[in-house]
């Protein structure tokens, strides 16, 4: 295996992997506004096996780069294309598919659901006095969606149909344009959610508050046996 074979691979294998894990989380905050229980992704083992077959799924797809990536040319040179099969524009077609096209309609679809149930249920005292923000998570997701149409879909289009066309200049641009999306989503979650950035910010500065809950039966039980105890010795003493 070359070393530019698994910069292909790492290339589509992040950007689809980071596209279809959002596009999950925006399932999960449809699942929370639709239904006031708890859904499947409440339990974090469901989660982690969508995690792992999320990364499953996008490895196999995109493996065919550490099994048929580059190739030796004649004069010993080595090539990014294939010696079974041409490689590119093919498998940027597919990324486009993949990583764009259908990623983004789901999360269209799903954010717009989460819209409405927002938009339904903002006046209810559900909504308003639940522990979970749902508003700011919600209004994050959407901005992070609409970012990923602006900033994603352009450079794959341009590197699927115009790389021959277009300058090089503007393929790095839009190329940048794409990553630097994905570094945006961890600034964007601390201007727009209170809650993130104070648990980030106290994660940073080492003030976590460690002080242990104990649960209230546990307190009552605790005061009656000092009560019993209490007793006793008075008791004796007497």
């Amino acid at each position: 295996m070359f070393l530019p074979d698994f910069f292909s691979y790492f290339n589509y294998f992040n950007a689809q992997t980071s596209a279809w894990l959002r596009v999950f989380i925006c399932w999960d905050r449809y699942l929370s506004l639709s239904r006031l229980h708890k859904t499947w992704f409440s339990h974090s083992k469901n989660v982690l096996t969508i995690i792992a077959c999320v990364i499953a799924c996008c490895t196999i797809i995109n493996g065919q780069f550490l099994i048929f990536g580059c190739s030796f040319n004649t004069d010993g040179s080595i090539t990014v294309e294939s010696a079974t099969f041409q490689i590119y524009p093919t498998w940027d077609y597919l990324n486009l598919a993949l990583y764009n096209c259908a990623p983004f309609i789901l999360m269209v679809i799903f954010n717009s659901g989460v819209i409405y149930h927002l938009i339904r249920l903002r006046r209810t005292s559900t909504v308003q006095n639940s522990r979970i923000q749902h508003r700011p998570i919600s209004i994050t997701l959407v901005i992070t969606t609409f970012l990923f149409l602006i900033m994603t879909i352009p450079g794959t289009v341009g590197y699927a149909f115009f790389s021959n066309t277009a300058s090089d200049t503007i393929l790095y641009f839009l190329d940048g344009l794409l990553y630097s999306y994905h570094t945006l989503s961890f600034p964007l979650y601390i201007i727009t959610f209170d809650e993130f950035r104070r648990e980030g910010f106290e994660i940073i500065t080492c003030n976590r508050n460690n002080r242990r809950v104990v649960p209230q039966t546990q307190t009552q039980t605790g005061v009656a046996l000092q009560t019993i105890n209490s007793t006793k010795v008075i008791t004796i003493a007497r």
